[in-house]
């Protein structure tokens, strides 16, 4: 069984696409055994992705260097939740690497998440996305930060409460900042504590499913925000979630593809960890 599935929902972001995956080619993550990573991608687009040049192109590099693509035409649409869940069911690794379709990442960013996984046996590590536009743009009221000093343990955080001011260090560039004057590297790395993580985060696939995974999607409307944060925050509970500093990731800073952001899943479903029987 490979160790990592990298699994990659989109929708109508080809080019986009394409810079994540080449991203992904360039990673320089040797896994146990020598195996490469297995990548799955859920397409929900108009258009599928593989009528694309660049997508193709990137596709067959990713293959000549020994890594299972898969490309999944997921229709119809039920809403981004559904799609993280059939990509989870498609998993077959222990780890599970979810990225969103619009990052650009440092080739040392995988095998950085997976060590930090393996090391802190908890349920999820994230690498916050940066916002390069916004470097020069100081914030230090949002730059507020708690290391993981010891193990990383469980925590319940819950929407309003005392941790979730927390996600202001992930916007705009506020991270890049803080990890330059920590002066981290990919050798000298630190695991801080989180409210959630967007766009890239890791997880122990069983303790994923142990907490029901995306399953909640069935309590949803189709149009949705907040799917990932509900899942970190079950695992969170549960395992224990944390960020890793240096990031090495970065957003293309696109326009969203979920404009209707109304329904916001950790504000209308419990956070508390839930168990398949």
């Amino acid at each position: 069984m490979n160790h990592l599935d990298v699994l990659l929902p989109t929708c109508g972001r080809p080019a986009a696409l394409a810079v994540t995956l080449t991203s992904l080619s360039a990673q320089t993550l040797i896994a146990p055994g020598g195996a490469p990573f297995r990548i799955v991608v859920s397409d929900q687009g108009d258009v599928p992705v593989e009528a694309h040049g660049e997508v193709r192109a990137v596709m067959r590099v990713l293959r000549a260097h020994g890594h299972a693509v898969e490309l999944h035409r997921h229709l119809p649409r039920r809403g981004v939740a559904e799609q993280r869940q059939f990509l989870l069911d498609q998993a077959r690794a222990d780890q599970v690497l979810y990225l969103d379709d619009d990052l650009l990442l440092e080739p040392w960013v995988v095998a950085q998440m997976t060590a930090a996984l393996a090391r802190e046996r908890c349920g999820f590590v994230g690498s916050a996305v940066i916002g390069l536009s916004r470097i020069d743009c100081l914030r230090p009221h949002q730059q507020r930060f708690e290391l993981w000093d010891g193990p990383v343990e469980p925590e319940l955080v819950e929407c309003g409460g005392p941790a979730w001011s927390r996600h202001e260090l992930h916007n705009a560039a506020n991270l890049w900042h803080v990890q330059r004057a920590l002066a981290l590297t990919p050798e000298r790395t630190r695991c801080y504590k989180v409210a959630w993580v967007g766009g890239c985060v890791l997880y122990d696939a069983a303790k994923l499913r142990a907490v029901g995974g995306f399953g909640f999607w069935t309590e949803l409307p189709r149009e949705h925000c907040g799917e990932d944060v509900l899942a970190q925050l079950r695992v969170m509970a549960r395992f224990g979630g944390c960020g890793l500093m240096p990031s090495g990731v970065y957003h293309l800073e696109l326009p969203t593809t979920i404009p209707d952001r109304e329904v916001d899943a950790p504000r209308v479903l419990p956070i508390a960890p839930t168990r398949r029987a």
